[in-house]
């Protein structure tokens, strides 16, 4: 059962919209899926369905909410994308990741599941770091996170596990980027790298050209494995 959910701000002084999928029975787990920067689009709902239908209560929450909510822009038309990056740059990182610590109390307090994992794509990689440093999440994991070099200052923060999927063509992430991640968190206990040669930022979107199969079963049987293990 698919539904839009509005959940209160730490403050509760103003609503989260979301995209809720509730499995079908008693949640196993639960996962938030964080969108990229074209906001709660049809791929960002596919992929908390199908966490749904693993057994998993899925919330896939509004970024831009504060912006203007209810977006869903496109990677491949030129305008839309220029759109996407803006809010991207206008976008509060810190306030944001405020609204998913709210969106993980909710969860806990008001659907009565205990574990929580989270899984964001691009910015929403980013997002997963931060996750893993600054709430206390369960487990987390980035695809193609940006910006994530700038965070290593934060690593000794985190204690729950994290993994990051990382092409290494990524056009959003250079190979000097790559390096200071792996410098950074290869030895870090909690910490899970994996690389994914000659793939480029966005191969394991569900819908569009960016996508590449054989790259994104990989990266989401890792995925699936890892919440199996940490989440339930």
């Amino acid at each position: 059962m698919t539904t839009n959910t509005e959940i209160p701000t730490m403050g509760a002084d103003a609503m989260i919209p979301a995209y809720v999928a509730r499995p079908e029975g008693t949640p196993r787990g639960a996962i938030i899926v964080q969108q990229e920067i074209f906001g709660v689009d049809a791929g960002i709902r596919k992929k908390a369905d199908d966490w749904a239908a693993k057994g998993y209560l899925a919330v896939a929450p509004d970024s831009f909410w504060r912006q203007k909510p209810g977006i869903e822009l496109s990677p491949y038309i030129e305008a839309e994308m220029q759109q996407a990056l803006d809010h991207m740059m206008a976008h509060d990182f810190d306030l944001g990741i405020r609204d998913i610590e709210a969106v993980i109390h909710w969860i806990r307090r008001e659907e009565g599941v205990a574990k929580v994992g989270f899984v964001g794509f691009c910015m929403g990689g980013k997002i997963a770091y931060m996750a893993a440093a600054r709430t206390d999440i369960d487990a987390s994991v980035g695809y193609y996170g940006v910006m994530i070099d700038q965070m290593l200052g934060e690593k000794h923060a985190i204690s729950r596990p994290l993994m990051l999927h990382i092409p290494t063509a990524d056009h959003f992430v250079d190979a000097a980027t790559q390096k200071a991640m792996h410098e950074g968190l290869d030895d870090h206990p909690r910490v899970t790298l994996h690389d994914y040669e000659g793939l480029d930022h966005g191969f394991a979107a569900e819908i569009g050209a960016r996508r590449d199969e054989a790259g994104a079963e990989l990266a989401d049987g890792r995925t699936e494995a890892f919440f199996a293990e940490n989440i339930g």
